[in-house]
């Protein structure tokens, strides 16, 4: 299952998370250890593809290159669970792997056999490059990122603090829950699970947020999700909303709004009362957003199918006290919920969404009322999408300008030029960016 999970992620751009959902609610695998098992095998492969491709090549005479995938991800599934978990022995891992090769690729199986029999003898002599002479390559190879990634976080971080974002993006991260202000309490939710066999507990920065520990059951199943007491939804996700600020009766827009994380809780937070647009480019993600909106008992949300780099019209116009920006973006702050993306991504890749992120920002400010609040977030964590981007903007708009983010943020979540940032070797959540910009009353514009 692993192994066909990695080979459609790799050969049709699929994401994990739908893929070992779906798996995971057939029937054919309802033991917990298998479930888990599996899940880690998925995740843990991705995050430490990078090292595992090292390792095969330190052992294998050909090109490696031009392996067939199949092949790759049962070496790769093999050597993760040889060198990163205990549960199985190697030579149980060895003879599945070599089985798995008779069937999948028959001409294949010696050779599978050969490299991993190998790297067991192997293990501790398997060669990575000098942190000294070679950072960005040690680092790259060894936390198994992309190479041109850690080359650009280098530049900006330093060696410590790249290897340790690196490290900690390798982590399992934390299972997050944001409750609906309008119909429960952090206090209820956490009291109700947690006599139900959940371990919970508040979290840190965020004022509707629970992290959950090795939950029993999807939390998707549980009366809370379907009752829309809970959402699934990362901390630093959740104070994208807190940076708005909302008050009741706010006309907000949320511009490439997704599936509604972002806009149902700050209709939460203005207790239903007041208007809120929400616009995305994708059909499926507007339907998945109505959905949770009504769930969530949200009645105040207009879910408007739309390409943010396109002029709404007059009627968007001026008509907005609070505009939200949810960027498309790299995602490089999401990458321990979300290995995959390491794997897809280019520097070249991040020159065409700086370029998107430049035009969907300049026809924000079209919708936004004098005196109102424009917020850009992204979940990068590359200067080239975040800060960049906001002082591109207000250089070319002299009506804007950048505010310091309210009191909803604590103060440590914001830097010493009055952006907001999160980071997960840091706060133990998602790498998120905001800025808050102001539209004075009084200036004529651009």
């Amino acid at each position: 299952m692993a192994v066909d999970i990695l080979n459609r992620i790799e050969e049709k751009g699929a994401f994990a998370e739908p893929l070992l959902d779906a798996c995971l609610m057939r029937d054919d695998i309802m033991n917990i250890s298998d479930r888990r098992l599996l899940t880690q095998i998925v995740y843990g492969t991705l995050r430490m593809r990078g090292r595992l491709d090292w390792i095969i090549c330190q052992l294998y005479r050909g090109n490696f290159n031009l392996m067939e995938t199949g092949i790759k991800n049962i070496l790769r599934t093999a050597l993760y669970q040889i060198w990163f978990t205990e549960r199985i022995p190697d030579f149980a891992i060895v003879d599945e792997a070599v089985k798995m090769a008779k069937n999948m690729h028959p001409a294949a199986s010696g050779l599978i056999n050969a490299i991993l029999r190998n790297a067991i003898r192997k293990k501790d002599e398997i060669v990575y490059p000098d942190i000294v002479k070679n950072p960005a390559l040690h680092i790259s190879t060894f936390h198994s990122h992309p190479l041109w990634l850690v080359k650009r976080w280098l530049e900006t971080f330093g060696v410590e603090e790249t290897a340790a974002i690196c490290r900690e993006n390798n982590e399992v991260p934390p299972y997050t829950l944001r409750i609906n202000r309008m119909k429960t309490t952090q206090e209820q939710v956490a009291e109700e699970m947690s006599h139900s066999g959940f371990d919970v507990k508040t979290t840190t920065f965020s004022p509707d947020g629970l992290v959950i520990s090795h939950p029993a059951v999807p939390l998707r199943e549980i009366v809370f999700y379907k009752s829309g007491h809970i959402h699934v939804q990362d901390e630093a996700s959740q104070l994208i909303a807190c940076l708005v600020d909302p008050t009741p009766g706010d006309a907000i827009l949320d511009i490439c709004s997704g599936t509604g994380g972002k806009a149902t809780h700050l209709a939460e937070i203005m207790g239903n009362r007041g208007r809120i647009v929400a616009l995305d480019i994708n059909n499926v993600k507007i339907e998945l957003l109505r959905e949770n909106a009504k769930r969530q008992g949200v009645d105040i949300l207009d879910a408007w199918r739309g390409n943010a780099a396109e002029d709404r019209g007059k009627g968007f116009h001026e008509a907005f006290d609070r505009v939200l920006i949810d960027a498309p973006c790299s995602g490089t702050g999401t990458l321990r919920r979300n290995p995959e993306i390491k794997w897809r991504s280019s520097f070249a890749d991040i020159k065409k969404l700086v370029l998107l992120q430049r035009t969907i920002l300049k026809k924000a400010a079209l919708y936004l009322k004098k005196g109102g609040r424009l917020i850009y977030s992204t979940c990068s964590m590359l200067p080239a999408e975040n800060e960049e981007v906001v002082k591109d903007f207000i250089a070319r708009h002299n009506d804007f300008v950048l505010a310091r983010p309210p009191l909803t943020i604590h103060s440590s979540l914001i830097d010493k030029q009055g952006y907001f940032r999160t980071f997960p070797h840091r706060h133990n959540m998602d790498g998120f960016f905001g800025a808050v910009l102001m539209k004075e009353a009084d200036s004529k514009g651009e």
